[in-house]
């Protein structure tokens, strides 16, 4: 009898499973973006990510914070690669309410402001129902598979920032209002609806590179940079699996020639 109803059970499971899947990837349409930094030996474009960071400062710091990201590593070795002046200069930009300073001279309910240095983390989120973005590329897949499996992600990675483009560029401009919050269509995002209004258009700002702006090679460029703000020693990640497994591979060579030299003469040989 418990034979049966497991088989039953998962008869039904085969049968509705595509069926819930297919309807979920028709909501969430994501597709592949050829990024840099994919791949065993991919890197992440330093303007790319330059262009990112202006993104992010000019349209989306607004509301949303990256407050795990030091800005010291602006200057980093495979990140966007700013002079430490510049990121002075950046950080400065900033304000932040340093309680501590000059209690004597200030309402100690409300501290100084003071700007911010390269050893401080970026602000964190200005609004209470907006996210912080600093792991939000690795955060959310856009790769599944059937059934849920992931295994599409073997062969096109997680895709957060493949999500984070199509969640860009998915709005259709349809709205509607649901308990006094107007929610806007997004074809990327789970469920059609979302909260939050388009934050680019394209042309949103004007790139020193005079690179193009348009609405989707702006989503890449902050995607991009939001992938190095989630994993910014992926270079050095890569690096340091590259060399291992040259390491293994020697050793797994001098093993077999070890294993060839003292032993195989040996082999099949009867001791007394």
């Amino acid at each position: 009898m418990f034979k049966k109803l497991a088989f039953g059970s998962l008869l039904a499971a085969l049968a509705l499973g595509p069926v819930a899947v297919s309807a979920a990837e028709e909501a969430a349409h994501i597709e592949d973006v050829a990024f840099s930094f994919e791949g065993p030996f991919g890197s992440f474009d330093q303007n790319q990510l330059q262009r990112g960071l202006q993104l992010y400062t000019e349209v989306c710091a607004a509301c949303h914070g990256l407050r795990y990201v030091p800005i010291r590593t602006l200057s980093d070795e495979g990140g966007p690669g700013m002079p430490e002046d510049q990121v002075r200069a950046y950080a400065a930009q900033f304000p932040v309410l340093d309680e501590d300073a000059n209690r004597h001279l200030y309402d100690p309910e409300l501290g100084e402001f003071r700007p911010l240095v390269p050893s401080d983390h970026f602000p964190a989120n200005t609004l209470q129902s907006a996210p912080d973005l600093s792991m939000m590329a690795k955060a959310r897949a856009g790769f599944h598979g059937p059934l849920g499996t992931g295994i599409n992600q073997l062969v096109k990675g997680m895709g957060g920032p493949e999500y984070i483009v199509a969640l860009l560029t998915g709005y259709t401009g349809e709205t509607k209002e649901e308990a006094g919050v107007v929610l806007y269509e997004n074809t990327a995002f789970p469920g059609g609806w979302i909260a939050m209004a388009p934050p680019l258009a394209g042309e949103d700002v004007e790139f020193a590179d005079g690179h193009a702006n348009d609405l989707h090679h702006e989503a890449e460029d902050l995607a991009a940079f939001l992938m190095w703000s989630a994993e910014p020693k992926m270079m050095a990640r890569k690096q340091a699996g590259f060399v291992g497994v040259l390491f293994l591979t020697l050793l797994s060579v001098l093993l077999y020639l070890t294993n060839k030299k003292l032993w195989a003469p040996h082999k099949g040989k009867e001791f007394h």
